[in-house]
């Protein structure tokens, strides 16, 4: 069937259709760009706007790049201030430095390794370094699980205690070990007060918190338990939300008891927060600091002198910053052996799929 042209007085020319017959889309097809009645987009706008894209395409960034882009800030950052000075003091292990600015420095290869590993001090700090990472670890993990599990049975109703549960982490480590001090100090403290008012020792000095080798490193990890337990809490407490309750509702119909359904159904779901929590955590016990310094100050007897304290003191008071950067790069490939075997323990990648 034949159409013909009509011009407009806008000057825009159509096609239109006999009587009874189609041309285009419902018998009015626009030849100048514009819609049809059907609403779909005429051929003739979608060339300019592929030209368009493919223009900005080529003379713009690609969007890897633009991510690059993003990132270069940062990653100078990390370059200059993290990669540098650890690339630096890794070096540094092998020299013997002047401790005086601008002083000689004596390649000695492995001989500070070998002096740091025939330390006994070295031995000790090492040991004494596990135990309190291994006190605190466990402790925050078992009272943070027990308190996330507390707070997702609450529901809403645990959003004024999770605000109130998470003031400690405002609080800095140096402040925490300060107030913690006066709080265990023999004679005056305030909790061998309250345990004497209450009949439970005979006399306020009876424990010793921070002045008894044999407890002191137990007394000087509980400000960090106390400051920290919030953290472990919060990352559980997410990890329980996207939990698939499909799965945990299956097991209670089955007649699973809570603690079955514990270890058996929350907990292995829970292994790639779990392994992240332990490892970001223990990562920050094991290098603890001014929470210790401020209480102690490494002692009595040396007992609360960990690693962290050992290399500090080896640098500034001894004087000898080749061996304290070899013992510190012994430090740090222990913390990241222990943060590999806890992702390969713990998270087991691809175990879900299986």
């Amino acid at each position: 069937m034949s159409t013909f042209t009509r011009t407009t007085p806008t000057g825009a020319t159509h096609a239109v259709a006999p009587a009874g017959g189609t041309a285009g889309h419902g018998g009015l097809a626009s030849a100048a760009g514009t819609a049809p009645p059907d609403g779909s987009t005429p051929a003739s706008s979608l060339a300019p706007l592929g030209a368009r894209r493919t223009k900005r395409r080529t003379s713009g960034l690609s969007d890897r790049r633009f991510a690059l882009l993003l990132m270069l800030p940062a990653a100078t950052f990390l370059a200059v201030f993290v990669a540098w000075p650890l690339v630096k003091f890794v070096v540094d292990s092998f020299y013997e430095i002047s401790p005086i600015a601008g002083g000689p420095r004596e390649f000695v290869g492995l001989d500070n390794y070998a002096t740091a590993f025939a330390s006994e001090a070295f031995q000790n700090a090492s040991v004494r370094t596990v135990a309190y990472t291994l006190i605190v670890v466990t402790a925050e993990f078992v009272l943070g699980l027990a308190v996330a599990l507390l707070f997702t049975a609450l529901g809403r109703r645990s959003n004024g205690f999770r605000t109130l549960f998470m003031y400690p982490l405002m609080i800095a480590p140096v402040v925490a070990g300060l107030l913690w001090r006066f709080l265990l100090i023999d004679n005056f403290g305030i909790v061998n007060q309250l345990l004497f008012e209450w009949g439970i020792l005979e006399s306020p000095d009876q424990i010793q918190w921070l002045s008894d080798p044999d407890i002191a490193l137990f007394s000087v990890a509980l400000p960090d338990i106390w400051l920290t337990t919030s953290f472990i809490t919060l990352v559980l407490f997410a990890g329980l939300q996207n939990l698939p309750g499909d799965v945990v509702e299956a097991a209670r119909i089955d007649g699973a008891g809570y603690p079955r359904l514990l270890f058996s159904i929350i907990i292995p779901l829970l292994r790639p927060v779990i392994a992240v929590a332990l490892i970001v955590r223990g990562i920050d016990a094991a290098r603890a600091f001014d929470i210790i310094l401020i209480q102690t100050d490494g002692g009595p007897q040396g007992s609360t002198t960990t690693l962290s304290l050992l290399i500090y003191r080896t640098l500034t008071r001894f004087g000898e910053p080749g061996l304290a950067s070899a013992m510190g790069t012994v430090y740090l490939l222990g913390m990241l052996a222990v943060s590999i075997a806890a992702i390969a323990l713990i998270w087991r990648p691809g175990g879900n799929a299986r």
